[in-house]
Parts: structure tokens; sequence; C-alpha cells
């Protein structure tokens, strides 16, 4: 215990000489949080490496809140003695966004929660779960499975906070239906940079709510989150089609994803819930990620198709139903459906699994990459927004060109509708009813391979990030940064002074590097790994960012995995 105190007191002296405050360290000792504050040499490793291995920043000191209260607390006193603090969920970040070099981290993971309501409650007659923000998504599922509901709107990786993903975005499959999960938030609690605890929702302070929701965690620290659910299926027709022409490909997707709020759907209830797609190359890259696809049950052989196309295309599609097994009703549905498409006949890979475990799909696939040691290794991703109208060009200029047959990982591919989407959040998307995200999952790797290196694949990124600069419309400043030169990453529009009522102090420094104490002088956002220092378009009123949404024409960067949580 005295050993445990004295590693607090050092950090804290440490803080004070670091950010050059007047601040005694019996201070921060007797700040009364009722959770933990650590300076444990392995509290302050885990806290300064992140999922995507590439950039280390140590904190001074580790807090474990035992509520909102103490999270209340820390932040009050970051805002009164200016020293950083970020929230870490599951540190599924890629590139440092979770971390507070010379400052203090908040473990979100709530292992010292005191209250039980604190982590998790499902209102059952309302259809809401109220969840602690650094609760993971499995956890949430759980929780609400039991009582026969779920969320609308998921991300394809469950081992990732409430918090983190609704700091982004939160995207997979089922967007193009239900929306990003941050549309999908009834109310928040949010501790402000100021350190005061705010409820937000459409109805209450509704501009910090909007602001939150995709804000990368400049605004605020989500603390509490509560989630609009429905009735979960019980069961998943889960289905993989291939296709080796890239336009078939694409039409058949934004053809499964306009059947929603159409007059066709009206007409005809016969609809997918789920539409995603990854591009494929060699056959190492499903067996590695995304499980069984090429198993000895299926007679599809990646290797036969070679010859035919270098690069071919994989439609995933998945149906929900309610029942404990399938019927003659959902395989004709489901028939009925696939006759609308024109996939390579003979290509169909078929599975019923339940809801849970369809999900929960890519924790399988990682705990395979666990036991072969390809897991904690570094990540170079790269997500991207894409409009459907330049969709066709990054297939020609990236997927046949600049990658080759060298994926390194999986590469989704799949169109979203831009109404599913509320244009007061601080997310940023293509100026085009459907776009696409291209998301880049790859992994780096030490060995003789050099396609497979980080150094490698960070050149790469930056090939890609040059054919979107190049290819943008003359004189677009579609990919432009507002004045400075530098590529714009986005996905953010906020207003200046917004920041000055919620962070004036900018002391959650990671989500965007350096605030230089104005929004309009955003510097060093390193979204992608080593990728250039970038510059997101920060407008200042809504009249400004109207005016501009032609630049989004093009292609935006995206982040989705827990940008500070």
């Amino acid at each position: 215990m005295v050993t445990r105190g004295l590693l607090v007191v050092t950090a804290i002296c440490q803080l004070i000489v670091t950010v050059g405050v007047m601040l005694c360290p019996t201070e921060l000792l007797s700040l009364g949080v009722d959770g933990h504050l650590s300076a444990d040499p392995s509290d302050i490793a885990e806290a300064g490496l992140d999922f995507g291995r590439t950039a280390r920043a140590e904190p001074l000191a580790v807090l474990h809140p035992a509520s909102a209260a103490d999270v209340v607390t820390l932040v009050k006193a970051a805002y009164g003695f200016g020293f950083p603090v970020s929230a870490r969920g599951h540190g599924h970040s890629l590139n440092g966004q979770a971390q507070a070099a010379n400052g203090v981290v908040i473990d979100m993971s709530g292992r010292w929660l005191r209250v039980a309501d604190e982590r998790r409650r499902v209102a059952v007659e309302e259809r809401y779960v109220d969840v602690w923000g650094g609760e993971l998504w499995i956890d949430v599922l759980n929780a609400t499975l039991a009582y026969g509901l779920a969320p609308r709107s998921w991300t394809d990786y469950l081992y990732l906070s409430v918090g983190g993903t609704l700091s982004n975005g939160g995207i997979s499959g089922q967007t193009f239906n239900h929306g990003p999960q941050i549309t999908n938030v009834l109310q928040l609690d949010v501790v402000t940079g100021k350190g005061d605890l705010v409820t937000c929702s459409e109805e209450e302070n509704t501009e910090l709510f909007h602001g939150v929701l995709g804000g990368l965690g400049q605004f605020g620290i989500i603390t509490r989150a509560r989630i609009a659910l429905e009735p979960a299926p019980h069961r998943v027709r889960w289905i993989r089609v291939l296709y080796t022409n890239f336009s078939t490909f694409t039409r058949d997707q934004e053809y499964l994803i306009s059947l929603h709020g159409t007059e066709e759907e009206e007409e005809d209830s016969g609809k997918f819930e789920y539409v995603e797609g990854f591009v494929m190359a060699d056959e190492g890259l499903v067996n590695n990620w995304r499980s069984s696809f090429l198993s000895p049950q299926n007679p599809v052989n990646i290797s036969s198709l070679a010859a035919a196309a270098p690069v071919f295309y994989c439609l995933e599609i998945a149906k929900n139903y309610f029942r404990s097994s399938p019927d003659a009703a959902l395989d004709q549905e489901i028939e009925a459906l696939m006759k609308k498409l024109e996939f390579i006949p003979g290509s169909v890979f078929t599975t019923d699994v339940s809801y849970e475990d369809f999900l929960d799909r890519v924790h399988k696939a990682e705990l395979k990459l666990r036991s072969k040691g390809l897991w904690e290794v570094p990540h170079p991703w790269l997500n991207l927004f894409v409009p459907r109208s330049r969709i066709a060009d990054f297939n020609d200029g990236v997927f046949k060109g600049i990658l080759g047959n060298n994926t390194s990982g999986p590469i989704l591919i799949y169109p979203m509708n831009r109404n599913k989407w509320d244009d007061l959040m601080s997310t940023v998307t293509p100026d085009e009813d459907v776009f696409y995200l291209v998301a880049l999952l790859r992994s780096a790797l030490n060995g003789d391979d050099r396609t497979q290196t980080l150094e490698y694949l960070t050149e790469q990124n930056s090939q890609i990030l040059k054919f979107c600069r190049d290819t943008a419309a003359a004189g677009s400043s579609a990919v432009g940064s507002a004045g400075h030169g530098r590529l714009c990453p986005g996905p953010w529009a906020v207003a200046d002074s917004e920041f000055q009522e919620w962070g004036p102090y900018h002391i959650y420094p990671l989500g965007v590097r350096d605030m230089g104490g104005c929004a309009h002088h955003l510097q060093h956002w390193n979204l992608i790994v080593n990728s250039e220092n970038g510059v997101p378009i920060i407008f200042t009123d809504k009249r400004e960012r109207e005016r501009a949404s032609p630049a989004f024409k093009r292609i935006i960067m995206f982040f989705q995995f827990e940008a500070i949580q």
C-alpha cells in the first residue's frame, strides 16, 4: 500500500513538473475519487499502447473511476491546472488517439465501478438500455438478449467500447437500413472539458448531443449512453456469393440497400437486413479473418477462378428470422431475392447461425489470429468513405492497381444510404445519396516478405491517398485542407464556439493533436499511420458548411474504431 502511494506521489510530481503548474501533490491525492489513481508500471504501459501498435505515449497516471463522479473530479482538476486527459475504453484506437502523454488516462473499462446500475440497465417496456461509456458492445448484446431485445445498429467487432464507437460513428452491414450507431442513441451523459456532467439528447442540450456523437472525443467523455432497442431475431441465414465483375458486384449491393424505405419495399417485403462485401486476391485472406468461407464443405475454390480474374469480390448478406429453425417461407423469400442478383453460378455459401454468433463472428477470427501470434501486431489500417460516383475509379486505381495481389488483410467494401445519417452530428459523409465504406484492415508482420512490413504498407497507404488527390476533379478542394496544403482526413465539421463552450482549454488532446488555441489551427491529426499530418476542415457555422459540402464529393477519410475511448 505504501509502495502504491509512493508511485502515485511520484507520478503526480512528474505531472506537475511536466505541465508547469503550481500544484501540491497532496491536492491531487485529495481529489476524493472513490476509484483508484494508479501509477503502476503495468497500468502505465497498457495505457501507452493501443491496437494500432504504431504509436506509444505513456501517461504519468491512470484513473480507474468508480463512477462518473470520479471522471468529473479528475477533469475539473485537469481543467483547472492544464494537464491532458484521455479516456480509454478497450484501447482499439489506431494511432494513439486514446493516449495522454505526460497526462492522465481514464480507464473506462469499468473494472472499478461501485454501482451495478452504472454498468448497464435494460428498460424492457421502453425498449432502451442505459450503459456505462466504457462498456463493451458484446456485454450490451448479452445483457439485452436476456430480455429478447438488442440494439439495432452494430459494428462488425463487438469488443469495442460504447463511448468509443459513438465518438466516431459505429458502422457495419446494418448501417444502410438503421443508420450508424450514433443515430440510434436516445440520450447521453457527458463530462465536458470544463468538468461539467451534462445530460443531453435531441430535446436537451442538443448542440452538445450532436457535437459529441461522432465528435472524436473532443467535446467530452461519454459516461452513459441510452441506446434504442428492438426485438432480437433468433437466428440468421448467412450467405456469401462471388463476383468477378466489379460493376455487377456494386450494382447488386446498391440494389439490395435500395429495398429499404422504398415503394418496392411496401410491395415486396423480401429484403436482407445486412449487406457487406470484401475484396479478395488470395485464398489466405478470408481463412485468416472472416472464418469459414473456404471450408471443406464449400465447393468453391478461389484458385480455380484466379485465371479468369486476378481480383474478385464477395457479397456478404444476411437474413434475420424469429424462429428456432428456417421454414419454407424463409427459403422462398431468400430464393426470390437471390434470383435478382448476378453472382457467379455455383458460388453460394450458406449457413444458419444464432443471432449472437453472427454478430460476434469476428471475435472467433480474433481468437484464431491470437493463437497464431497474429493479433498483437501493428495495424496500419486505412478507412475511407468513397462516393458512389468514384467507386469504379477506386477499384481500377487501388484494388487492381496499387494493391495488386498483396492485400495483407481483409478489405471491406459496402454501400450506405446517406439519408440514414444525421447532418447535425459531427460526422461528415460524401455529398451523394449512396457512398461506400472502403476499409483496408491490414496487419504488418516481421519476416522475409517485404510486402507485409509496416514500412511497405504505410507507403502503400500514402500511394492510395495520393491517388485520391490526383483523381479529384480539377479545382476541387475535395481532399484539400482549408488552405494549409495538407490532406483533409475528415470526418469533422464543428463550430469554434462549441469548443470554447465545452472544452476551452483543450485538455482532451489527442483526438485532434495540438489545438493551438483555435479550432481553425488544428495540426498533426495523424489519423492514418504515418500518413501526412492532416488538417480537418472546420466550419464556423452551418452556412459555411453548406457552401463547402461539394468538397466532400470525393473521398473522405473515416476512422471508425474508438478514436478516443
